[in-house]
């Protein structure tokens, strides 16, 4: 059961004497590959005597603690390798993972030299500031139209630590050159055919290509990024407050945005929150983020914000998930932090319910995807009262059925002296519209729609006014 996440490291216990080592090998293999690892001990084992130091005898198995990360870097003939690619591109893309969280700097250092914009991959969402100019946000089905048409443009393309798995919104393969800067051999043009592969930490392999980058003159590419960079927040800034019924589910995380606390750590769930998360933040440098960007997992958003407050109990830590999550187990999470709240250094901690009585998420994917229309009997949720049930256990509750609400709702959560859920009526049929469109999936929508969607008629209203200011794509030569 655990071998699909647990892959490196899974083994069960069938005597005391090798707890030791199994709970050794499981965290240092954890922290070396950066992966799960699991240990299972059959009930009739844990009420047996401890063995706290195993035989000096044949056979036994003996283990130490402690592990520090090595510093890997590639053999500078592969740098001048990668550095002679990158200096020939002219229309250079770039795109982070969570491999460059710690690499902020010689990211930028490397997008300056090459005049590259950067696109990130969710688990990256935090590598790189929003407020930078060049940074095209999220990429993918969740992400931007500034990142698609970069990805559809660039004529050379350099990975740094992501394994983001949609090739489709990559360059078509023969259109750019690549290369790609990944910890783990293992990850290496696995998307798209790199023309040189650099093993080593980001930050480390960046410090040592940098030396060999050319600066380029011609900043035609860049400030083409930048325009459309610039455009592409006041198209959001448009749909996010176009209205809704009753709530924009965009704007709750647009009025948020400029009320961010320095050095606040973020969470969503899967589901449609993830959607405007990826695209409607502007993070900043030192905040921190994340999802289940692996396995798309729903009831992750509660869990790892608690985990983060444990963590760091002196920072902000918000989570923003639907209300599909809070019914599987966001709700008994609530009791959770009922529990452990008055340990943190300070209480803020934001539980954002957008509470929209559907599994919306699985429902637009039904209509875009399928061609299905909604189907009522496994896609609506019952309505429960988040913020009251919040107050009932000792938290603070805000509940808000008005988008002019909405400012002052984040205020008085990020002010408050507990954590707080804030429950949003949000309208279920604003659409997630990808970056691109395909053909199919527009037919595929109509027919959702003329085969008996029962919101048909609130989904043609919400997406012409989402559509209203759309910016298409088109293939440019710079």
């Amino acid at each position: 059961m655990f071998k699909d996440v647990a892959h490196e490291y899974v083994h069960m216990a069938t005597s005391p004497g090798q707890i030791r080592h199994l709970v050794d090998r499981a965290i240092r293999i954890a922290l070396s590959e950066r992966t799960v690892t699991a240990i299972i001990i059959p009930n009739d084992l844990q009420s047996q005597p401890a063995v706290e130091q195993p035989p000096h005898a044949h056979g036994t198995i003996h283990s130490g603690v402690g592990y520090s990360h090595p510093r890997i870097a590639p053999h500078e003939d592969d740098l001048k390798r990668a550095a002679a690619v990158l200096n020939e591109g002219e229309r250079v893309a770039i795109l982070v993972g969570a491999g460059a969280l710690n690499a902020t700097d010689e990211v930028i250092q490397v997008a300056e030299k090459l005049g590259a914009g950067v696109a990130k991959a969710l688990l990256g969402r935090a590598a790189l500031p929003d407020d930078l100019p060049f940074v095209t946000g999220s990429i993918g089905l969740l992400g931007t139209n500034p990142s698609w048409e970069m990805m559809s443009n660039c004529d050379t393309l350099l990975m740094i630590g992501s394994g983001f798995p949609y090739s489709e919104f990559l360059p078509e393969e023969g259109q750019a050159r690549g290369v790609q800067i990944d910890i783990d051999g293992r990850q290496v043009s696995m998307r798209y055919p790199m023309e040189v592969n650099l093993i080593g930490d980001s930050a480390t392999t960046l410090q040592a290509l940098l030396p060999h980058l050319k600066q380029k003159s011609d900043r035609s590419w860049r400030e083409h990024i930048e325009k459309s960079v610039a455009q592409w927040w006041e198209v959001l800034e448009e749909r996010a407050m176009t209205d809704a019924d009753p709530v924009n589910p965009q704007r709750v995380f647009w009025e948020l945005s400029p009320k961010l606390p320095d050095n606040c750590i973020l969470t969503s769930d899967s589901g449609s929150a993830a959607n405007w998360y990826a695209r409607d933040l502007k993070l900043r440098r030192g905040m921190m983020a994340s999802l289940s960007g692996g396995l798309a997992t729903m009831g992750n958003g509660v869990p790892y914000a608690i985990a983060a407050k444990f963590a760091y109990p002196e920072r902000v830590a918000i989570a923003m998930v639907g209300d599909g999550a809070m019914q599987m187990n966001g709700n008994a999470e609530l009791v959770t932090i009922a529990k452990y709240w008055q340990r943190w250094s300070d209480p803020r901690l934001i539980i954002m319910v957008l509470n929209n009585q559907d599994l919306n998420q699985v429902t637009w994917e039904m209509r875009v995807m399928e061609g299905d229309p909604k189907y009522e009997a496994s896609q609506n949720l019952p309505d429960f009262p988040y913020a009251d049930y919040a107050e009932m256990i000792g938290l603070k509750g805000i509940k808000v059925t008005e988008s002019e609400a909405l400012s002052g709702a984040w205020d008085r959560a990020l002010n408050a002296d507990r954590p707080v859920v804030l429950e949003v009526k949000t309208d279920p049929n604003i659409p997630p519209i990808p970056p691109h469109i395909k053909r199919e999936q527009a037919q595929a929508y109509m027919s959702a729609l003329m085969h008996g969607d029962p919101d048909a008629l609130g989904t043609v209203k919400a997406s012409f006014k989402q559509f209203a200011r759309e910016f298409i794509p088109k293939s440019r030569k710079h």
